[in-house]
């Protein structure tokens, strides 16, 4: 038995191949999938499931993609309410994958219709647990309140997350390789860790939630301090639940203009630098510069489901890449189109006094835009105005403007999306972005 585990970095995301014999199985596969073609291809293996071990809020699966272009069947519990071709894949339901048996287990907690996957080959016992537990953590309770085809209260769910961890696992050796569907970084659990896989020995020494506790501490501990739930977050659900259209023929739709302007809601992608160089009023600025960056996480956060927008790439060989993160959350249906920009008409930042700033910063109106859990462990700056970044939409509002606005966040990328959404929001007043990190101000 071979597997592969790919990773999608922006999302914190892994997927993953399992092959034995000549045939494929694919777990929870991310939007774009032609590396999983590209891998089957090498290994000379045929792709014969897909498997979806829960609909996924954070990120769009190519799961009907894959089933119409290769024939594999889609497999998922019949608690999902599927609404594409599939096969139920429930307790004790088996799959032959070549000489490996897949193993399906109910494993509800952080979503109604979880299932994790036992792959077992004789030789070794390999688990595959989606977002029920994570390296160092289990998945958050709180994201299926309104979507999906069974909905749960946090409560309910943190419950249930209980008595999977209790229950579920304590038939598999201590040596069985765990796989899950996110790393560090992600928005669907708050502790995990960097390791990209573990045992179930490790996770039960170390992990929180296999230790002893009771009920009770069990979900209170799971339910605190929870991070923030993204707006496309049920968006997504309901989208992998239908299931995607053809990730190629979708961004194709799109349209691309060279040297122009665009009016309506406008999110620009290039470095915060060339931004605040020259832009077009009123919009938005939420960096797409590099592999690492939380491009898809903000996008989904800042702009709404369904909520039309266009977007201001620095060049033309840069579309292709955006049109695939866009897709990544399935905004690619409400992008209107794609531009350079033409020179004219555009407008510049003026920088911070850092000097003055630091001498007084009585003289600012200071806005931290950071996550609540952030603030709560304590803030940079006294008196700051605590204003999320994924609301800061609806709060902007808010802040007053008889003194120049200050924006930060923990290190620069958030705060330049943050200046950028008061700056179109707040009439005359001036808003400045303190892009470098914020520590050195209280040093």
């Amino acid at each position: 038995m071979k597997i592969k585990q790919f990773e999608y970095k922006p999302l914190s995301h892994f997927s993953y191949a399992i092959i034995s014999d000549g045939e494929m199985a694919i777990v929870d596969p991310e939007r774009d999938p032609m590396q999983y073609y590209e891998f089957a291809y090498q290994n000379k293996a045929k792709i014969i499931a897909v498997i979806e071990t829960h609909p996924h809020a954070d990120f769009v699966s190519s799961h009907l993609q894959i089933h119409k272009e290769t024939g594999a069947n889609i497999y998922n519990s019949k608690k999902l309410g599927a609404d594409y071709p599939h096969i139920s894949f429930d307790d004790g339901i088996r799959i032959n994958i070549g000489k490996a048996t897949l193993t399906a287990m109910n494993t509800p907690g952080h979503s109604p219709d979880s299932i994790s996957i036992v792959a077992d080959d004789g030789d070794k016992k390999v688990l595959f647990t989606g977002d029920t537990l994570f390296i160092g953590d289990v998945g958050r309770p709180d994201l299926r309140e309104k979507a999906g085809n069974m909905t749960a209260k946090r409560k309910e769910l943190a419950e249930a997350m209980y008595e999977t961890m209790l229950h579920k696992f304590t038939n598999l050796p201590n040596d069985t390789l765990v796989y899950p569907a996110h790393g560090a970084g992600s928005l669907c659990g708050k502790n995990l860790s960097d390791a990209a896989s573990s045992t179930l020995g490790n996770e039960r020494m170390a992990n929180w939630a296999f230790q002893e506790q009771t009920k009770e501490q069990f979900v209170t501990t799971l339910l605190e301090s929870q991070p923030f739930i993204p707006s496309y977050f049920g968006y997504n659900v309901m989208l992998n639940k239908r299931g995607a259209k053809n990730l190629r023929k979708s961004i194709a739709k799109v349209s691309f203009k060279m040297n122009t302007t665009a009016k309506g809601l406008l999110v620009d992608v290039r470095a915060s630098a060339d931004y605040k160089k020259g832009h077009l009023k009123g919009s938005l600025n939420i960096e797409d510069t590099s592999e690492d960056s939380k491009f898809e996480t903000w996008l989904g956060a800042i702009i709404a489901p369904k909520e039309k927008f266009s977007l201001v790439i620095e060049k033309p060989q840069d579309l292709d890449m955006i049109l695939q993160r866009v897709a990544k959350i399935g905004y690619e249906k409400q992008l209107k189109k794609v531009i350079t920009l033409a020179k004219e008409n555009l407008i510049a930042d003026k920088p911070l006094n850092l000097q003055d700033f630091k001498a007084h910063p009585d003289k600012y109106t200071i806005v931290d835009i950071r996550n609540m859990s952030e603030i709560n462990e304590g803030s940079f700056f006294e008196n700051a105005l605590p204003l999320p970044l994924n609301e800061l939409r609806t709060t902007a509002k808010t802040i007053p403007t008889d003194k120049p606005i200050v924006v930060h966040c923990a290190g620069g990328y958030r705060s330049a999306a943050g200046s950028s959404i008061i700056e179109k929001l707040l009439k005359d007043v001036t808003v400045y972005d303190l892009s470098d990190d914020v520590k050195e101000f209280n040093q």
